[in-house]
């Protein structure tokens, strides 16, 4: 029950970000419910999503687990060291420097960064899923940005160097804080020191 109901909350939460990829649907969607209608119907529908997530791998490593493959135990130390610049590259795409100019879309690579790591260093089916929908999406959302006329992205200015720094500050103190007190306390699976 914990992969279907995590399966469930992958199709809410990607299924609206992938339609922010169809314009023309959205923009009916919006015609229909409003601009406000429209975010909060959004905002809900993936809450609800990423909650079912949650509940159902947490529900599917307690109760489903099935190994598929095994991966080897130095791809978890690669995937805990190159989390750092995925981590950042999210970062990069809010903090607006040479970063961010450099990558056009570093949002989507560190999610891909962060999805290919994951499946590398997880070999169960629930983690299969899971990181593998994501790194589909986010693959299919960097294809489609190529084919619409607006920039997919809020307009923030593009700093400098000065940005780049503050990027690298914040986003190591975020992976510090998701190595240290998120993946251990909330997914269950401590990082550091395994």
């Amino acid at each position: 029950m914990g992969l279907l109901t995590m399966v469930v909350g992958l199709v809410l939460f990607l299924g609206t970000h992938v339609l922010t990829t169809l314009r023309d649907t959205r923009a009916a969607i919006i015609a229909r419910l409003g601009e406000s209608g429209y975010k909060i119907a959004y905002s809900v529908i993936a809450i609800v999503g990423i909650y079912l997530i949650g509940r159902g791998f947490s529900t599917y490593r307690a109760t489903e687990w099935i190994n598929v493959w095994y991966p080897p135990v130095a791809m978890r130390h690669i995937a805990l060291g190159l989390m750092l610049p995925a981590i950042i590259l999210v970062v990069a795409s809010y903090i607006r420097g040479r970063i961010y100019a450099t990558v056009k879309h570093p949002m989507l690579a560190g999610v891909k960064l962060w999805a290919v790591l994951h499946l590398l260093a997880n070999g169960d089916l629930g983690s299969i899923i899971l990181f593998g929908s994501v790194l589909a999406w986010a693959v299919y959302d960097r294809i489609s940005l190529k084919s619409r006329e607006d920039p997919g992205a809020p307009p923030i200015p593009v700093g400098g160097l000065g940005n780049d720094l503050v990027a690298v500050v914040v986003g190591t103190v975020a992976y510090l804080a998701l190595a240290f007190a998120f993946h251990p306390l909330v997914i269950g699976v401590p990082v550091v020191g395994v």
